[in-house]
C-alpha cells in the first residue's frame, strides 16, 4: 500500500512538471536535452529566469533555486578558481582539455579573462546541441582560442599537444560503475603533458537523489539516476592511478568537491 502510494505520488509530480512545468523555460530545456545535459548547465549557469506568462517565470525562478543548482553555480566559480591557480603557475601558453564539457560557458569566460598566447581551451562532448551552442556563443563573443571537437570523455583520441590540464566536471557523477571511472582516470593521467594536473568533480551528497531519480529525464530520456561518494573515495582513484599531490575542495553550498591532482 505505501510503495503503490509512493509511486502515484512520484507518477503525479511526473504529470505535474511534464503539463505546467514546461510553462517554465529551463524545465522545457530539461526535457527537450536532458535534465543532465550541458545545454541545461548552460542554462542554469546564466540564472535569469524565463518561461511563458508570469507564471511561468515564477515556476523558473523556483526551478533555478533548487538546491541542486545553486551547488552547481557554486561549483562552477570553485572550478574557475582552482583553473586560475593552475594557469597561474604554468609557464607558457596553458592548454586546456575539458573532455565532456557542454558549450564551456565557464572557459569561454576564463578564455577572454586570459587571451590568447596565455591559454587555449579544447571542449569535448558527446552532446552536438551543446557544442553547437558553444561554437555559436564563442564566435559572437569573438573568441579565437577556444575550440570545440565530439568525442567520448571516457574513450578520448589524444590531443595534438598533450595538455597541461584536464577537466571532467559533472561526468562522474552521473556514472553508476565506479571501475569506469577508476579507469578514466588513470587513461586520462596517460594523456596530460608531464607536470599536468587533473581536475575533476565528485558530488558527496544530493537531498533531492529521490525526486531526480523518479521525475527528471536525462539526456537518453531515462530517468536521471546518480550516485553520491565520498571525496576520500575520489582522491582514491586519483593515487591509484599514479597522481601525487591530491587535494580537494568543497564548493560553498556543500554537495560537490573539486579534485586536483598532479603527474
Amino acid at each position: 500500500m505505501i510503495k503503490g502510494l509512493k509511486n502515484a505520488r512520484w507518477a503525479a509530480m511526473r504529470l505535474l512538471l511534464g503539463t505546467a512545468g514546461r510553462l517554465s523555460r529551463g524545465v522545457r530545456i530539461g526535457y527537450r536535452h536532458g535534465f543532465d545535459s550541458g545545454s541545461m548547465l548552460d542554462y542554469v549557469y546564466v540564472d535569469k529566469a524565463h518561461g511563458s506568462l508570469v507564471v511561468g517565470r515564477l515556476i523558473d525562478r523556483v526551478y533555478l533555486n533548487a538546491i541542486g543548482w545553486r551547488a552547481i553555480r557554486a561549483r562552477r566559480e570553485l572550478l574557475k578558481d582552482v583553473l586560475r591557480e593552475r594557469i597561474a603557475e604554468q609557464h607558457g601558453e596553458v592548454f586546456i582539455l575539458d573532455v565532456a564539457s557542454g558549450p564551456g560557458r565557464y572557459l569561454q569566460d576564463l578564455a577572454e579573462e586570459y587571451g590568447p598566447g596565455s591559454i587555449r581551451v579544447e571542449c569535448r562532448d558527446l552532446d552536438r546541441a551543446g557544442l553547437a551552442q558553444g561554437e555559436g556563443r564563442a564566435r559572437e563573443r569573438g573568441l579565437t582560442n577556444i575550440s570545440y571537437a565530439h568525442g567520448d570523455a571516457l574513450n578520448p583520441p589524444p590531443c595534438e599537444r598533450a595538455p597541461d590540464v584536464i577537466v571532467v566536471s559533472g561526468l562522474y557523477e552521473l556514472l553508476l560503475d565506479d571501475s569506469a571511472i577508476a579507469a578514466s582516470v588513470e587513461r586520462l593521467r596517460g594523456m596530460l603533458a608531464p607536470g599536468g594536473v587533473l581536475v575533476f568533480t565528485t558530488q558527496t551528497r544530493h537531498p533531492q537523489l529521490e525526486f531526480i531519480a523518479r521525475v527528471l529525464p536525462n539526456r537518453e530520456g531515462n530517468l536521471w539516476v546518480m550516485k553520491c561518494r565520498p571525496v576520500e573515495q575520489a582522491e582514491k582513484w586519483a593515487v591509484d592511478a599514479g597522481f601525487t599531490g591530491v587535494t580537494s575542495a568543497r564548493e560553498s553550498v556543500g554537495l560537490f568537491t573539486v579534485t586536483t591532482a598532479r603527474r
